[in-house]
């Protein structure tokens, strides 16, 4: 299986009796001119921009990358908030729940958005409902990544390893149903081995654990373990897309160690709660989609080892929608429930 790991509140409808009057007094081009003055000014104060996980995780880290920019090139200071929780959703409900004019944003991933919707029984918001995408900010692998003191190099040695001591080897994740986490649990279906899974709250202290070899190894987003890696503290051993990444070329793939279909992409896009008005929304997405391409972010989210990634809100809408789908289907194929 190949994995890539909304009734509007906006302006209120003028009443059927004086909009025709109002039209023609006003003119149909200053009618849209009041509908985007809002769109014109903002922002007018801080924008908190929400990060659903700990600090020191990919999505804390290109939340930072992204907001500091965004203040630089708007005026206004953009404050991060790790507001972590319940696998993401504490974050993501805040701004479900939040005012669509464009002051609380949300840094939003797979698994809050795509994953818990498939694990849990009751979820505290609609990640397609309750949402205006705005667009995608980034896309990477997972990083397979070992403590130094484990016989293993590459994907075999963990296979070989790993079937010559069953149950003996475990693996972090930042969370139950995170990208890591079935990641962790494919690999065991399409290797036929067996690893214990160590939920963590969050990527900052697994990867504590890991480095401290707490726990062996860890499907982790490069983002994160970058630094470990740099420092030797980690060893490397594959990523998990399908083709190589473009941001690290010498890190093989799982793929190419025989597990031809084995494909888990995470990804990371900025939304604002549903209703937000479509003026807003074309500001805030015209501004994020000029500093993506930007040199600058670009290499720093190339030294994380994250693609830069954009989108329409439309095609963002439907990418969303089409990975509920993918993540659905594999979490009831591997009969993944939440720990």
């Amino acid at each position: 299986m190949t994995l890539s790991m909304n009734a509007p509140r906006g302006h209120p409808r003028l009443p059927r009796a004086i909009a025709p009057a109002l039209l023609a007094r006003l003119g149909f081009a200053a009618l849209v001119a009041v509908g985007g003055a809002s769109a014109q000014t903002y922002p007018s104060k801080p924008v908190r921009l929400i990060s659903p996980y700990p600090p020191g995780g990919a999505n804390d880290i290109l939340a930072r990358i992204l907001g500091q920019k965004l203040g630089e090139t708007m005026g206004q200071t953009f404050l991060i908030e790790n507001r972590a929780g319940a696998a993401g959703n504490l974050g993501a409900e805040l701004v479900a729940k939040a005012s669509p004019d464009g002051y609380t944003l949300l840094m939003g991933q797979a698994s809050n958005l795509t994953i818990n919707v498939s694990l849990m029984t009751r979820m505290p918001f609609d990640p397609v409902r309750d949402f205006a995408p705005v667009t995608l900010v980034a896309t990477t692998p997972n990083m397979l990544v070992v403590h130094p003191s484990l016989p293993v190099r590459t994907v075999r040695d963990l296979v070989v390893l790993a079937k010559s001591k069953p149950g003996a080897l475990n693996y972090a994740s930042s969370g139950s149903g995170t990208a890591g986490h079935l990641a962790g649990e494919l690999f065991k279906r399409v290797a036929g081995v067996d690893m214990v899974h160590i939920p963590y709250k969050g990527a900052a202290p697994a990867l504590t654990d890991v480095v401290a070899g707490h726990a062996h190894l860890y499907f982790t987003s490069p983002i994160s373990a970058q630094p470990f890696v740099k420092g030797g503290r980690l060893r490397r051993v594959a990523v998990t897309s399908l083709k190589r990444s473009s941001s690290m070329p010498d890190i093989p793939t799982v793929a190419e160690a025989g597990f031809a279909d084995f494909d888990v992409v995470s990804w990371w896009g900025i939304l604002t709660p549903a209703g937000a008005s479509k003026e807003l929304i074309a500001r805030l997405h015209a501004e994020i989609i000029k500093a993506l391409a930007l040199p600058e972010i670009r290499a720093k989210f190339a030294e994380q080892g994250a693609d830069p990634a954009s989108s329409t809100p439309e095609q963002f809408a439907a990418y969303i929608q089409s990975e509920i789908a993918k993540w659905g289907r594999l979490i009831k194929e591997l009969g993944v429930k939440p720990e």
